[in-house]
């Protein structure tokens, strides 16, 4: 099977093929494994319709990671692999610790766009200052606040990566009508023949420690055998049993939870077709050229993305460990495929190669993060509110 080549590559964005496509057949990792819970402790569970050769069936499935789940993973997987310096590219970040930090910011320490929930335009970004300026009204800041499908070469040069996963301007300081672009890039991973398990829950306490010793609510927090010292209400001292402050044994019960399956698949897509909607002007020009060059790079950077995912396997979360061989990767278009390889040294490779060429057409890509300073209004906003968390956590 042929290497991708940047040649074929450009070829493919040009108008070639409409996407990328790969699917990965995968395997629990032990027989029982636990999906993802939504709001009321459920599952996302639906019936979908599975192709064979002759004929498609309905099939009971599970959702194992979601679109935007695996979007969290590939963008956290480019973010080690740049700290890692196996990978170059535009990064936007808001330093917190500085140069004389508080402990608490220094815990917090950098945040970049590939963390934060809104990508570029997170609120994170809005309350941050920029060469002394608030971000959104500095020149990078305002390049940004215009840009949209037609002219995406602001964020192009600060934080490609919000180009192939998309975003939506739609902070309320903004105003209505926010940029927004669509996703490009899209995987999701989906247990296929699921059938419902049970969870069971039980534990032992080694102290024996009876639930009917009376024991009382402490004031401040914790637990006290005297009622003279106890919390009180209006009934008196408060009192409590040992199992609310995790003593004593909890009876074995059983409960819905968990599922088994036939078998798992991760469905992964670049929308050649999303990224041709976007245009590059540069100097207010804009050639075809430019903007082939800039859609290069942003597939390049989607297939970076899964090909360094790939490095760290499908260990999703708690007993929900996946295996299996990543799948071959195709472009396809017009009802034809086109099979290639690649792997996440070629992937930087590829990026490194499309970004010299859009470097060469004058497009920005700058390899030195644009790195933003917090306001002391968030610094402190962040301040009070952890060393809030710390008291309540500290009272339980």
């Amino acid at each position: 099977m042929e290497r991708l080549s940047l040649a074929s590559l450009k070829l493919a964005v040009e108008g070639k093929y409409a996407a990328i496509r790969r699917v990965t057949r995968l395997e629990p990792v032990g027989e029982k494994i636990f999906p993802p819970t939504y709001l009321g402790g459920k599952y996302a569970e639906e019936q979908r319709q599975v192709r064979t050769e002759t004929a498609t069936q309905p099939v009971e499935t599970v959702l194992l990671d979601s679109v935007q789940s695996q979007a969290n993973r590939m963008e956290m997987a480019l973010l080690r692999a740049y700290d890692a310096g196996r990978l170059k590219m535009p990064l936007l970040q808001v330093d917190f610790a500085g140069d004389r930090p508080d402990e608490i910011l220094s815990a917090v320490g950098r945040l970049t766009a590939l963390e934060a929930p809104h990508r570029w335009c997170d609120a994170i970004f809005w309350d941050a200052i920029y060469k002394g300026e608030r971000f959104r009204q500095s020149t990078v800041g305002r390049e940004l606040n215009s840009s949209k499908t037609t002219n995406a070469t602001a964020v192009f040069a600060v934080c490609p990566t919000a180009l192939i996963f998309g975003y939506w301007d739609s902070n309320a300081r903004q105003g209505a009508g926010g940029a927004r672009v669509q996703r490009a890039l899209f995987s999701e991973i989906v247990g296929y023949q699921k059938v419902s398990g049970k969870r069971t829950s039980s534990r032992i306490d080694p102290l024996q420690i009876d639930n009917s010793v009376e024991i009382y609510a402490q004031k401040g927090g914790g637990w006290i055998f005297s009622p003279a010292e106890a919390e009180q209400d209006k009934s008196g001292p408060v009192k409590i049993d040992p199992s609310a402050v995790i003593h004593g044994n909890i009876p074995p019960t059983i409960n819905d939870g968990g599922v088994t399956m036939a078998y798992a698949e991760q469905q992964t897509v670049i929308s050649l077709a999303a990224l041709r909607r976007l245009r590059f002007p540069v100097s207010a020009v804009t050639s075809a050229n430019i903007d082939n060059a800039a859609r290069t790079v942003l597939a390049a950077l989607g297939l970076a993305a899964i090909c360094f995912l790939d490095e760290e396997g499908y260990d999703l979360r708690s007993r929900c460990l996946l295996d299996g061989k990543p799948g071959t990767m195709q472009f396809v278009g017009r009802g034809e495929t086109y099979d290639f390889s690649l792997d996440a040294d070629g992937a930087a490779s590829l990026l490194a190669q499309a970004a010299n060429e859009a470097k060469n057409l004058n497009l920005p890509w700058s390899l030195e993060p644009v790195t933003l300073q917090p306001s002391a209004e968030l610094s402190r906003l962040v301040v009070e509110s952890r060393k809030k968390s710390m008291s309540v956590d500290a009272g339980k």
